[in-house]
């Protein structure tokens, strides 16, 4: 079964609708040794997709404040190769990269050939807290859905594999999550009252969300959605999808290491063959 929600392109979405504490009819004990299983199927696919260098991937990870963005890529990490493998982290913007437009600096993070970026928030951003904290007009961001879906569009003709997903947490977890950063001296570096201020616009979120998975949700590049109160189902769900996603590659990335090892011990043989020993 897909432990993520596929949102169809052009179909509406309640969040509200979305069970954020799915478990999939798994206990936690099974949850986790699913994952540690589709791990070991993605350390493999990582390996093939680097040595092949012929496809990249793209995973965006994109949720409220404390859905889990950071506990996912920690979950990713345990798998992949760090030589094949990179974050990228969307902060506030500068203010160059203010001055360029609001792919600009984005594009310069997407992942070379062989290699798998992962977006710990994203050029969403830009229909999301823009729109919330209406940093700009709407008519600049409403632009920007389409936009997007070009951008994306592009990534995917010239070789880069796009997965999304919105980590869907529910208010009351999100609370939770945030009193018990307070007693953890170990996550202190996390708190910020930014956090409480930002939960305030919860609703606008919600709504600025959902005509983003609405949107955007496309062909080549769908939106999942994520039930992410429960961390090891979110990161199971995650997994599966990603593994899933890059299994028809397979069989095209061998033949291309096949076609490289006929290649190189053809010179070996050359070489050998022009040596006097």
């Amino acid at each position: 079964m897909a432990y993520a929600y596929c949102v169809e392109p052009g179909s509406k979405i309640d969040l509200s609708e979305i069970d954020s504490k799915r478990d999939g009819g798994l206990t936690k004990e099974e949850g986790l040794a699913r994952a540690a299983a589709l791990g070991e199927d993605l350390r493999e696919l990582q390996d093939l997709l680097y040595f092949a260098g012929e496809t990249s991937c793209l995973v965006v990870l994109q949720g409220m404040d404390t859905s889990g963005k950071d506990g996912t890529i920690r979950c990713f990490a345990k798998y992949v190769n760090i030589q094949g493998c990179r974050v990228a982290s969307f902060k506030q913007p500068s203010q160059e990269e203010l001055s360029h437009d609001f792919l600009w600096r984005v594009h310069a993070q997407t992942p070379a050939k062989g290699q798998i970026a992962i977006f710990n928030r994203s050029h969403y951003e830009d229909v999301l807290i823009v729109r919330v904290h209406d940093l700009v007009p709407k008519r600049i961001w409403e632009k920007r859905y389409d936009q997007i879906n070009h951008f994306e569009r592009h990534l995917v003709d010239n070789g880069t594999v796009v997965l999304k997903f919105f980590l869907h947490i529910s208010k009351s977890e999100q609370e939770q999550r945030l009193l018990e950063r307070e007693q953890d001296k170990t996550k202190a570096w996390k708190l910020a009252v930014g956090d409480w201020k930002e939960r305030e616009l919860w609703g606008q979120y919600q709504n600025a969300y959902m005509d983003t998975l609405e949107k955007c949700s496309t062909d080549w590049a769908p939106w999942r959605i994520v039930p992410a109160d429960r961390k090891w189902y979110r990161d199971l769900a995650v997994l599966e999808s990603v593994v899933e996603t890059l299994k028809p590659y397979k069989s095209e990335w061998l033949a291309k290491l096949d076609q490289i090892g006929k290649s190189a011990l053809q010179d070996i043989m050359s070489y050998r063959a022009g040596c006097a020993y």
